[in-house]
């Protein structure tokens, strides 16, 4: 028997990796549960394990008394006495009970606390184990599935996969190897559970990471991931390092870098945008591959909006089949995008109109300096004028007293004569 029990506790220790000393200390519970159970006292009880041997003695301790007064708890001198001469009161003696003498229910009792301490100890193996891979890409292979799960074996554990992380269109056969995303290690009221996935936005990260050794060293940082798993994906990078080029480096040499990643995730189209500290230019980016005219901001009170601007041929491609590109673009940049095309919007630039307003101010100037000139002109034709006008009635008087003066005078002359 001893033989048989150690060999389980190897197959245990090695398929579920829970430690031979916590298979023991469950045991040895188990066996405490037992006595309790069958004899309402638990309390002298003591548990004795042979390693070498594989043998588990329950043994009850009695403390010798001169008279009796709990058999379970106490023995008497007298009969100590008879067991070993050198015994005295006060003295501690174990016997050892025989697990044959438990009843069914003891033994039922026995069997569910081991069952309940291998659980725990498989929780908190898999939960100390598994939890380092929490958020990291992980190669399992699938085992079964069903209405809700597939069910992906990783290590000796087996992993779930919701159906909601399932990738559209994917088919999931036994035995098939996959990559998945461990999304959460944690338990519940049945052991341990490992959540994985294959529709995670974190999940692209990860594959661009393997991917791109300068997004895996932080030369290249993944600011922002938008994803309809499957579909359609967005992604913005930004260079710590002014001599490299962000997109181009996750894209590759003719696209090779982008295109393992797609394959990996079964075609599922993937667009790099390059992440600008500027909203404007960010949003314009993330709208790829639409061609923008402007992105207008609204008021304060419309914080994270944006108006977008686009050629009226273009608006189809900005917005995307229904509502796509502009749906992701808004995910990935934060900002509510409003799209409308160039005909529909009154286009303003704000350095066109300055210039507008400047060129009035010059105009209305030059009409003043040419009205001024106007009326100075003016005056001084209003002066040659009177220069030249007719004789006025005083001028007329004048000459008509000197025409007589000389009459007068003639006429002097004559008479002389």
């Amino acid at each position: 028997m001893s033989k048989e029990m150690l060999e389980a506790f190897a197959t245990l220790e090695k398929t579920k990796g829970i430690k031979q000393d916590v298979i023991v200390e469950a045991i040895k519970a188990a066996l405490v549960a037992a006595y309790k159970k069958n004899y309402n006292q638990a309390t002298n009880v003591i548990v004795e394990f042979d390693e070498r041997k594989g043998d588990f003695k329950l043994m009850t301790e009695k403390t010798v008394v001169e008279e009796v007064h709990d058999e379970r708890l106490e023995i008497s001198l007298k009969d100590a006495l008879t067991i070993n001469r050198a015994y005295e009161l006060g003295d501690k003696i174990r016997f050892e009970v025989a697990p044959k003498n438990f009843g069914r229910i003891a033994a039922q009792t026995a069997k569910q606390v081991i069952m309940q301490h291998l659980r725990e100890a498989e929780r908190n193996h898999i939960i100390d184990e598994y939890s380092q891979y929490e958020d990291e890409l992980i190669t399992g292979t699938v085992e079964r599935r069903d209405n809700r799960f597939v069910y992906v074996k990783i290590g000796n554990v087996e992993a779930v996969m919701p159906r909601n992380d399932q990738m559209p269109g994917e088919s999931y056969n036994p035995q098939d190897q996959i990559r998945v995303l461990v999304t959460h290690v944690g338990s519940d009221s049945k052991g341990a559970q490992i959540t994985v996935s294959r529709t995670a936005p974190d999940m692209v990260k990860r594959l661009f990471e393997q991917e791109v050794p300068e997004i895996y060293d932080g030369t290249v940082e993944v600011v922002s991931i938008a994803r309809e798993a499957g579909d359609r994906t967005k992604i913005a990078v930004k260079s710590n390092d002014p001599n490299i080029d962000p997109v181009g480096t996750c894209v590759g040499q003719r696209g090779a870098r982008v295109q393992n990643v797609v394959n990996e995730l079964d075609g599922e189209n993937i667009d790099v945008v390059k992440y600008e500290e500027d909203p404007s230019d960010y949003i314009a980016n993330a709208l790829n591959p639409a061609e923008v005219i402007a992105v207008q901001f609204g008021d304060e009170d419309e914080e994270k909006s944006a108006l977008v601007i686009v050629p009226d041929y273009q608006l189809s491609l900005a917005i995307g089949k229904k509502g796509q590109n502009v749906r992701l673009a808004a995910r990935l940049t934060g900002y509510k995008i409003d799209i409308r095309p160039e005909s529909e919007v009154e286009f303003v630039d704000e350095s066109s109109d300055q210039a507008e307003k400047e060129n009035e101010e010059a105009e209305t100037n030059n009409l003043a300096e040419d009205g001024s000139n106007s009326s100075q002109t003016n005056s001084d034709f209003a002066e040659s004028e009177e220069s030249d006008k007719e004789p006025t009635s005083e001028d007329t008087d004048s000459e008509d007293e000197h025409q007589e003066n000389v009459t007068d005078s003639k006429t002097v002359d004559s008479t002389e004569n």
